[in-house]
């Protein structure tokens, strides 16, 4: 047969050309096709899915009805699985059984670790307990976690686990039994409808309320403590000595931000400091979390690797790189003891321990599988981690970065290129290789600081790629060797480098939170926005194809939501302080009373703070009203006793809004036409947003309340709002 006779027979003439239809559907074909190993990657979507639906419940479900849906989810997955049904059939069970599993697995969490929330104490108390723990100081003193023994006017089965203490003069020790004469609230519930939850967050960490010391702290003896207790405290007061001798060693300054990336003790930080790494974008060093765990089992597992090979009698003996594996996993589980295993230094472990895991079963330990099995584990273990911005950031960003190794290319190797055209290009591979994963990192990251912190530091891309190599290469290795050889007193060399290196991390932190428009407010999108980008930036990161990029638009959510009307007016808990919204600006009625919660809503809202202007008010003791309409919609009344006739009159009279802290039996006929909230609404509600309703004239307000957008949930109890800010 001819060259003519075979290209007939291959094409035929009279064949006519695939329709656009055609071709879209061969192309839709293909994309699904190259998912063949990726489909299983999200069933740790589906079960965080299913987590967050229970947390996003206003009303506390039943246990069992869970738990026999997630059982006959699992069970008629399983069996289809097993018939060998198509994909097309067990996918979508399996995604049912992972979503009613995450559900079913956060009510179970729940129940577990349901606990005694302190209740509201109409005075001062005393309480007698062990100090855990010494806690980051807020902003009215240092904090203790402590293990209350006995609290005056509280039975025994009513005492909470844990305590947040605020204690006057120099902070305790771990291990130490005090006794405080102090004010005892539950958990700080949010600063307004829908702002993050603190109460939520303090319920799932055993932490049961929050007191505030009036006097002294006095040193007392008590019967001792349980072992597992003790043990706690013997752990948490050599992490205490460490910090303290990491201090004596560099300086209060430089020694307080090395303490807190080896102890998480942030006792030592001032907020200046504080400040500049946050309006830097460097506050993520600060947390020991993923990039710590990761630097410092890298490098141990790297010099391990080296070690043996460097003994050429052991490596001939021995797997070298699964040697190195166990003893990276080892420096793992010792650095999340001495960080004191908080929830993010907890999840980091356990995604860096699967890793290790995965080269010592001869698997590749970098891949989207081990990060979706990590992710498994740690929402099996702490289902709560879903609606945390630490899980939320973190393993966005290690699914961008792990995405990015899949679609970097292959560098190839020189075969016999002079050492000085070698040298400069491997250093223009790592910087851009450096650059990629900073922004990469930076935009999966993006969202969820925007919604959560509201704030983005503009050139935090500078800072990190200014501070990465000396983080990654010099501060935290030599950290690492001095906090371990400090105890035996070696640590001096290892701890001065690192020194150096966190002073030079300050002074780039400095510089840039210095330039000009160094920090950008961003106002927080409506709830269900970040979900939305949260599915977008997994999509991108998820699918093997040219189809994942349908998911940039729904990860950009966050940033082009439109925003709905900020509320004219907000009105703290208990009414002891309020604002009122006025030209892109929060007016504070009572500058430097619940700063921290005021400053959580107006960030949230996408405000600049602004004091009210003296000459428009009459303030007196216990009370703020404006002396015209134009200076302000709201009279407040912070005093605990109600105010009398002629107070209520003049309330009413200056403002169409009238706040009272105390609780009103009867209002004066100048009260008619106004909104007067007192302190059983507040009891009831918690925090509330208004806004104006009506026409131009009318004294119609719309009202959103705290207890509403949190719902009937075991932690969802209002707490006093005199000390129950997170700062106290």
């Amino acid at each position: 047969m001819g060259e003519g006779s075979v290209s007939e027979a291959l094409i035929r003439p009279d064949a006519s050309k695939p329709t656009p239809g055609a071709r879209l559907r061969g192309w839709l074909g293909e994309e699904v096709a190259a998912q063949t190993l990726r489909w299983r990657l999200w069933a740790p979507v589906a079960f965080g899915t299913g987590s967050a639906i229970y947390f996003a419940l206003r009303v506390e479900p039943l246990l069992w009805p869970l738990l026999v849906a997630s059982g006959l989810a699992l069970a008629a997955w399983l069996t289809a699985k097993r018939r060998g049904g198509r994909r097309s059939r067990t996918w979508p069970l399996m995604i049912l059984a992972c979503l009613l599993g995450g559900m079913a697995a956060a009510k179970v969490r729940t129940e577990a670790v349901t606990a005694p929330i302190a209740p509201t104490l109409s005075e001062a108390t005393i309480i007698e307990a062990w100090v855990v723990d010494v806690d980051s100081p807020g902003q009215n003193g240092a904090r203790v976690v402590a293990a209350p023994v006995w609290i005056r006017g509280v039975e025994a089965e009513r005492t909470p686990v844990r305590l947040r203490a605020t204690v006057r003069g120099e902070p305790p020790r771990p291990g130490e039994a005090i006794r405080l004469f102090a004010i005892l609230n539950p958990p700080p519930a949010p600063a307004g409808p829908g702002a993050y939850d603190f109460g939520r967050n303090a319920f799932f960490q055993g932490m049961g309320g929050v007191a505030f010391a009036l006097g002294e702290t006095r040193r007392i003896d008590l019967p001792p403590a349980p072992w597992r207790l003790r043990l706690a405290m013997a752990v948490n007061g050599a992490r205490y000595t460490l910090a303290e001798r990491i201090v004596a060693r560099l300086g209060e300054r430089t020694g307080g931000i090395a303490a807190a990336m080896t102890t998480s003790h942030e006792a030592w930080i001032s907020q200046e400091d504080m400040d500049v790494m946050r309006d830097s974008g460097l506050a993520h060093i600060l947390s020991v979390s993923g990039l710590h765990m990761a630097i410092v089992g890298g490098f141990v597992f790297f010099a391990a690797r080296l070690g043996v090979a460097a003994w050429p009698w052991l490596a001939l003996r021995v797997p070298g790189k699964k040697v190195a594996a166990v003893t990276g996993l080892a420096a793992v589980c010792a650095y999340l003891v001495v960080s004191g295993a908080p929830p993010p230094a907890e999840r980091a472990a356990i995604t860096a321990s699967i890793a290790f895991l995965a080269i010592l079963l001869d698997r590749q330990a970098v891949t989207m599988h081990g990060l979706a099995v990590a992710a498994f584990v740690v929402l099996a273990i702490q289902p709560e981690a879903i609606v945390t911005p630490g899980f939320q950031m973190s393993f966005a960003a290690t699914a961008a970065l792990v995405a990015l190794v899949e679609a970097w290319p292959k560098r190839v190797r020189e075969i016999s290129a002079p050492w000085p055209i070698v040298a400069v290009q491997r250093f223009g591979g790592w910087l851009t290789a450096a650059v990629a994963a900073s922004v990469v990192a930076g935009l999966a990251t993006g969202p969820f600081a925007m919604q959560h912190f509201n704030r983005t530091a503009m050139y935090g891309l500078v800072a990190n790629l200014g501070t990465a190599p000396v983080a990654d290469f010099v501060l935290m290795p030599a950290l690492a060797l001095g906090a371990a050889l400090e105890p035996l007193g070696l640590g001096g060399p290892f701890l001065a480098v690192a020194g150096w290196g966190v002073d030079l991390m300050l002074a780039i932190g400095a510089w840039t939170a210095g330039l000009p428009g160094a920090v950008r407010t961003v106002a927080s999108a409506p709830d269900y926005v970040l979900p939305v980008a949260f599915l977008g930036v997994l999509f991108v990161c998820l699918w093997q194809g040219r189809l994942r990029w349908l998911g940039l638009p729904l990860a950009a959510a966050v940033l082009v939501w439109p925003r709905a009307p900020t509320p004219d007016v907000w009105i703290g808990d208990g009414g002891t302080n309020a604002a009122f919204h006025r030209q892109r600006e929060a007016v504070i009625l009572r500058p430097g009373v619940r700063e921290f919660a005021v400053d959580l809503w107006s960030r949230r809202r996408g405000l600049a703070t602004a004091d009210r202007p003296e000459a428009s008010w009459a303030c007196e003791r216990y009370s703020c009203r404006p002396e015209t309409i134009e200076a302000g919609p709201i009279a407040l009344w912070w005093g605990r006793r109600a105010p009398d006739t002629a107070q209520m009159e003049t309330l009413c009279r200056a403002a169409p809004i009238v706040s009272l802290r105390a609780v009103v039996h009867a209002l004066p006929s100048a009260c008619d036409g106004r909104l007067v909230l007192d302190g059983a609404d507040f009891s009831r509600g918690g925090a509330v947003e208004l806004w104006r309703d009506g026409s131009a004239g009318a004294n119609r307000w719309r009202a959103v309340w705290t207890a509403d957008a949190r719902g009937d949930r075991p932690w969802a109890r209002q707490p006093d709002p005199d000390v129950s800010d997170s700062g106290a």
